[in-house]
């Protein structure tokens, strides 16, 4: 290809592109709503109901614990303690009366509901303040299955600051009315995750806002087994 040749279709292309390019930029806008509009609505709608501060929180019966992996041993992950020493602490202060330790149980090699009652103990709290959702494959399974299974419809969310919004939404719009407690500590919001853990978390979203309009039967549901 000659220069003067390479030069008229680059020329061709840039009026192309200057016809379309309102078109273009309006495709973008719509795409960058439609992508980020759940995030941004998640977020506003739940602003009032995340805390940091337990003292700033009401008592509830039930504090639901999201699951966030075990380690090759068995143990909770790092970011799953967070949450569980959490919830401990609302037990402790008299904010929640029953913990719901909800996560994935999907292979003999993966259970952590049973990791996460462990380490709750080994925390202080009694067996009997202890519930296990072995079917919280994710958030919406949780949230689904707290009120269908457990019969819980007024709880305190328990996960971390970037993950709340999404729960808090969920959950709301599946009849469990909820407040979220950030698994850091004071001040730390927003440096326990990556910006990896960012992005995932606006697929998520925009999965959840899909969800909760057309409300699918989670692949495990089973009897009902309501928390008294």
């Amino acid at each position: 290809m000659t220069y003067d040749h390479a030069k008229l279709i680059g020329q061709r292309h840039g009026r192309w592109l200057w016809r379309y390019k309102w078109w273009l930029t309006g495709v973008a806008v719509v795409g960058a709503l439609a992508a980020l509009g759940p995030v941004f609505y998640a977020n506003l709608a739940t602003r009032g109901d995340r805390f940091t501060d337990i003292s700033q929180l009401s008592a509830h019966h039930v504090a639901i614990v999201f699951g966030a992996g075990v380690e090759p041993d068995g143990t909770p992950t790092p970011y799953l303690q967070k949450r569980i020493a959490t919830a401990a602490r609302l037990y402790k202060a008299g904010k929640a009366d029953v913990l719901l330790l909800s996560g994935d149980n999907s292979t003999s090699h993966h259970n952590e509901p049973v990791a996460m009652r462990r380490y709750a103990e080994q925390l202080g709290v009694p067996a009997e303040a202890i519930v296990l959702d072995y079917a919280g494959f994710n958030t919406y399974d949780t949230c689904y299955r707290a009120a269908a299974i457990f019969g819980v419809h007024d709880a305190i969310l328990v996960s971390h600051a970037y993950h709340l919004p999404r729960a808090l939404m969920t959950c709301d719009r599946l009849g469990v009315h909820s407040v979220g407690m950030a698994a850091e500590q004071a001040g730390r919001i927003g440096r326990d995750f990556s910006v990896n853990y960012l992005l995932r978390e606006v697929v998520s979203t925009d999965k959840a806002g899909l969800q909760v309009v057309f409300k699918p039967q989670p692949t495990v549901l089973g009897c009902a087994e309501p928390i008294k």
